[in-house]
């Protein structure tokens, strides 16, 4: 999981209004898959796998975060923690701070997997940033987007992870648009998880400065037929989700992901790289074809040709996105 750099402690900072201590809150974060294949930085798609944090105010002047779960050996436990981070960064953005913070996480997303466990984080801390905020100081869920993207650096995972669904997200003059899409209710969502992680900058590397006038307009193509696969033909789905721009210059840092997702749409299935890889997404239609999916995972991984664990995960679409709870008492 990426980091936020510390928030520093500021004479300024100092100055400024203490939201009120004793606040409990808590909220549910999804997992994202962003990309879908021709998507690239456009699309993305939120996941029934959820981190949880649960965040109180006190007057301890201290910060402390306490994690479980995925990679949590490896989280700091101080103001550096991404979700600690993005929560102080808020509540200075809207000229408070807090005395003292401690929180509790349950991460559930695998790190480093592409799938969204940066942005659930980020989403995570600027949602409860905003609920121990004053009614009236509260920011609109346009400024919460524009502010977990601009913390992230793009919006394509925060936004599915905000808004539920898919979400089309866009850059126009430095501010951060999404829309969300409803998604078929027969679409079944099957991830191939590795024991091995990938940093979305050592991927993002990987990928030409520029790129043929054919392959973007076939991409172009194939994003807008994804779109309506995505929302109302499913059946359209292995062909929407074929990619001209990026799964293949990234192969190399992932081949045993990229031969699992090849071999998956030899046979017929949507299969893509999540977001920055190295998991393997397989957008099934229905039960039964998510059954087939995952026998055909399975059969697939007993091949030499992609070795290592693997964990295959039945999911579905997240229709609501991050949520925010408030504990009394």
């Amino acid at each position: 999981m990426a980091r936020l750099p510390a928030v520093p402690v500021l004479p300024d900072v100092l100055a400024l209004p203490a939201v009120e201590a004793g606040q409990d809150v808590s909220v549910r974060a999804p997992a994202t898959s962003a990309n879908l294949g021709p998507g690239f930085d456009a699309l993305g798609l939120a996941l029934t796998l959820h981190d949880t944090v649960r965040v109180r105010t006190t007057a301890s002047g201290t910060i402390l975060v306490r994690s479980e779960g995925e990679g949590a050996d490896g989280l700091p436990t101080d103001g550096t923690h991404l979700v600690a981070a993005s929560l102080i960064s808020t509540l200075q953005r809207a000229g408070y701070r807090a005395d003292g913070l401690e929180l509790d996480t349950l991460n559930v997303i695998p790190h480093g997997r592409g799938l969204g466990s940066s942005a659930a984080a980020i989403v995570a801390g600027v949602l409860a940033g905003n609920a121990l905020l004053p009614a009236g100081e509260r920011f609109a869920p346009a400024q919460l987007l524009q502010w977990a993207a601009s913390l992230e650096g793009h919006p394509d995972n925060v936004a599915p992870a905000l808004m539920g669904s898919l979400a089309i997200s866009w850059e126009s003059g430095r501010v951060y648009h999404s829309t969300r899409v409803d998604v078929h209710p027969d679409i079944v969502p099957v991830l191939a998880v590795p024991d091995t992680s990938l940093s979305t900058e050592s991927a993002r590397a990987l990928l030409p400065t520029s790129v043929s006038h054919r392959s973007a307009a076939a991409n172009a193509g194939r994003a807008a037929l994804l779109v309506h696969a995505l929302g109302a033909d499913p059946s359209l789905l292995p062909a929407a989700t074929q990619d001209a721009l990026h799964q293949d210059f990234r192969a190399p840092a992932m081949l045993p992901s990229a031969t699992l997702m090849r071999g998956m749409r030899a046979e017929g299935f949507a299969s893509t790289i999540s977001g920055a890889g190295p998991s393997v997404l397989t957008l099934a239609v229905g039960e039964s074809d998510a059954g087939a999916a995952e026998d055909a995972l399975h059969a697939l991984l007993e091949q030499d040709e992609t070795p290592g664990g693997w964990r295959i995960i039945r999911l579905a679409v997240e229709r609501e996105g991050a949520n925010v709870g408030v504990h009394q008492g």
